[in-house]
């Protein structure tokens, strides 16, 4: 079995400025240091930041763990944040399967900056054995 391999950073995750630093099946991480252009009018990140980290964290960790073929979208993520994250600040997310059947999976994950955490989610994944049809431009 041939599982997934990491994509190269594209589009706005690459603008941001996100790095991976993990990648292996049922677990990620990926990194970003905060700048000026991350912040919300109160000066500290938005809320959209940890967000992305967050479903791109989590979604790595189950992309890490299907078959090149299999495909996989979220489709419930629940944030919780927990405490304020600042210019220069070294936002580290991490996420984990919980659990995976074979058309849903269940992940976890968190934001920290060094051992702080400052957000977190729980998500679920729909899994398909293939590219969906809808993702097909029908």
């Amino acid at each position: 079995m041939t599982l997934s391999s990491p994509p190269d950073p594209s589009g706005f995750m690459a603008d941001l400025g996100i790095e991976r630093t993990l990648w292996k099946p049922g677990q990620s991480r990926l990194e970003l240091t905060l700048t000026e252009a991350h912040l919300n009018k109160g000066g500290v990140a938005h809320g959209g930041i940890h967000m992305v980290l967050l479903d791109s964290a989590l979604g790595s960790a189950l992309v890490a763990s299907l078959k090149v073929e299999e495909w996989c979208a979220t489709t419930q993520l629940s944030t919780s944040f927990l405490s304020p994250a600042r210019p220069g600040d070294r936002l580290i997310a991490e996420g984990r399967v919980v659990r995976r059947g074979q058309h849903v999976a269940h992940l976890a994950g968190e934001v920290r900056v060094a051992d702080r955490v400052v957000a977190t989610a729980t998500g679920t994944w729909a899994i398909w054995s293939s590219r969906p049809p809808s993702l097909n431009g029908n």
